[in-house]
This record gives structure tokens, C-alpha cells and sequence, in this order.
């Protein structure tokens, strides 16, 4: 592929999923709102920016085996621990912006997990075999990831059990 096609191609993969996310998050606000027409407007479009976005990265060449999968997920979370937001929190700090610290803190921490929740399921996909995995919570205010069972505190921002979201 040639440069321009690809770099052209990773931007509107960029685009797509950026439009993808926001649409979600103004189709919660939507709902708080008590406009569930609109929230669900928003969720089917939602839907179309990550289907162009998936046909991109495709494109791209970018969907491979769950191993290369898991691996570019792991580069991509262990880049985010020891880079990205390291980088990202001292700026913030040095400015004195104590949202942007705080959320680049909660991503952080909640990376580092990631990161390795990842390299456990490579090596069983190594092996030829699925993950055992039980329940998981994701904490709705941070972004903590646990297997099992939601704490009764989040240890990463101190939210209640109940903040939890099951999947």
C-alpha cells in the first residue's frame, strides 16, 4: 500500500472511532436527559462510525489472529502505562489541571491491568486454548477492570461496588 493511501486510511480510521465514541457518550447524555429518541439516533450512527472504522483498519491489514491481536494490545496498553500517560500526567501536573491528572491517573492505572489481563490470554491462545474468565467489572468512574467480583470500593478512585458494570 502506498504511504499516502495508508496514512489517509489511518486518519479516517482515527475519525470513525473518535465519532463512534462521542456519539455514545452524547447518546448517554441523551438518555439522562429523558430524550430516548435522540440517544438512540445517536447509538445507530454510533454503530455506522464503527462499522467505517472497521472497514478501515481492515483495509489496513490491521485484523489478524487473536495472538497478533492480543500482542498489538498489549503494545498498545504497555505504550499507554509507561509513555503515554506518564507523558501526559507531568504536562497536566506542571499546569496545574487537576482533572486531566486525575483521569490520566485512573486510565493509568487501570492500563497496567489490562496490560496484563492481556498477556495472561495471549499465552493461553499460545497454547491453543481459551481463557478461563469468569464475570468482569469495569468501574464506571475509572475505568478499574476486576475478574470475579466488583469490590466493595474501588481501590483506583474509591467508587462504591454498585459502580461496577458487569460483563
Amino acid at each position: 500500500m502506498r504511504k499516502m493511501t495508508e496514512d489517509n486510511l489511518k486518519s479516517a480510521f482515527a475519525g470513525e472511532s473518535q465519532a463512534h465514541m462521542r456519539y455514545l457518550i452524547f447518546a448517554k447524555r441523551a438518555e439522562a436527559e429523558g430524550f430516548p429518541n435522540i440517544a438512540r439516533l445517536f447509538k445507530a450512527i454510533s454503530y455506522a462510525e464503527q462499522v467505517h472504522a472497521t472497514n478501515h483498519f481492515d483495509a489496513l491489514g490491521f485484523i489478524r489472529g487473536s495472538s497478533d491481536n492480543l500482542q498489538m494490545a498489549i503494545d498498545g496498553e504497555t505504550y499507554e502505562v509507561n509513555e503515554m500517560y506518564p507523558a501526559f500526567n507531568a504536562v497536566a501536573q506542571m499546569q496545574g489541571e487537576k482533572g486531566a491528572v486525575q483521569t490520566f491517573n485512573f486510565a493509568l492505572q487501570a492500563e497496567k491491568i489490562h496490560a496484563s489481563m492481556y498477556q495472561n490470554a495471549k499465552q493461553t491462545v499460545e497454547s491453543r486454548r481459551d481463557i478461563q474468565l469468569g464475570p468482569m467489572f469495569i468501574c464506571e468512574v475509572c475505568g478499574h477492570t476486576v475478574e470475579d467480583e466488583a469490590p466493595d470500593k474501588c481501590p483506583i478512585c474509591g467508587a462504591a461496588k454498585e459502580k461496577f458494570r458487569k460483563f
